[in-house]
């Protein structure tokens, strides 16, 4: 790959989906750039760089979508899982007890497993949660793998990965050599494509937001800009999850970390959402009934 097309395809990438690519990763590039220009009948990499400056949306949309990481797995890194269960919603059940509704928004919801966990945590709560309105929000920049989540659909090594086998028993119907989730826990899920580069105050106020493992492609100023308007997004007492490796300390003063909680912030005050929670009224409401 020669420099000038590895310099438009990093300008492309960075201005469409926020993956900021060091100057050494032609390999990465190539590596899954190079089936896609075979598969719509091209011979390189320049010859889909040439489309692409001619204005391609169609090829341009297949690129981002080959350069998107999805590596996911249920209940990834356990940790958020636990304090989703031990700390988040314990609170969220007494500060929403007179409303009895929770809004939850999994900003890379990938091929659906971290939403489907949360849905796991939740349906186990049981009776705690009876008569109460939950709303899961999964968004994604790829519809590709939106599509996957809706359908439920796993393969044996999908669900061997992070599952609980009394979890895959209690949740999920074998068919065939695939897994499909219960339709019941398909149901708390709504799905909506979204580039966080793009403005989405228009989903409303959620009280709690796992953004996990996506913001560490983005540079220092996008990463602040996401931030600051997660935090006009997030109830003021809500919480907000995120990947092992991130972090907000030096990059905005929106959300302050809990020292004892590894990945678990809450918004520093000033900057709580405006909108409140099921505002926007897009969505219908999902109940999340006790039991399995």
């Amino acid at each position: 790959m020669n420099p000038p097309d590895y310099d438009y395809l990093r300008k492309l990438l960075k201005d469409h989906s926020g993956l900021d690519l060091s100057s050494d990763k032609q390999y990465l590039l190539e590596s899954r750039l190079l089936p896609l220009a075979r598969k719509s009948g091209l011979s390189s990499i320049s010859d889909l760089v040439q489309k692409l400056r001619g204005g391609s949306t169609a090829i341009t949309a297949q690129v981002v979508e080959a350069m998107t990481t999805n590596e996911t797995f249920f209940f990834r890194d356990k940790v958020p899982f636990d304090h989703f269960r031990e700390s988040i919603m314990p609170e969220m059940i007494k500060a929403r007890a007179s409303r009895k509704s929770i809004r939850i928004w999994c900003a890379a919801g990938s091929t659906g497993q971290e939403p489907y966990s949360l849905a796991m945590c939740l349906k186990e709560i049981g009776a705690a949660l009876s008569g109460w309105r939950v709303e899961i929000l999964a968004t994604d920049l790829s519809q590709e793998v939106l599509e996957k989540s809706k359908s439920g659909i796993y393969s044996q090594f999908e669900v061997q990965r992070g599952l609980p086998i009394q979890m895959l028993v209690k949740y999920f119907k074998q068919v065939g050599e695939i897994w499909q989730i219960n339709a019941d826990l398909r149901a708390m899920i709504q799905h909506r494509q979204l580039n966080l580069l793009h403005e989405f105050s228009s989903l409303g106020g959620f009280d709690v937001i796992f953004c996990r493992n996506v913001l560490i492609y983005f540079d220092q100023d996008t990463k602040t800009s996401i931030f600051n308007r997660l935090a006009k997004a997030i109830e003021p007492d809500g919480f907000m999850v995120l990947g092992a490796a991130e972090t907000v300390v030096g990059l905005t003063e929106a959300f302050k970390p809990f020292a004892d909680r590894r990945g678990l912030y809450r918004p520093s005050g000033s900057a709580g959402a405006a909108a409140r929670p099921g505002a926007a009224g897009v969505w219908p409401k999902v109940s999340a009934a006790a039991g399995g």
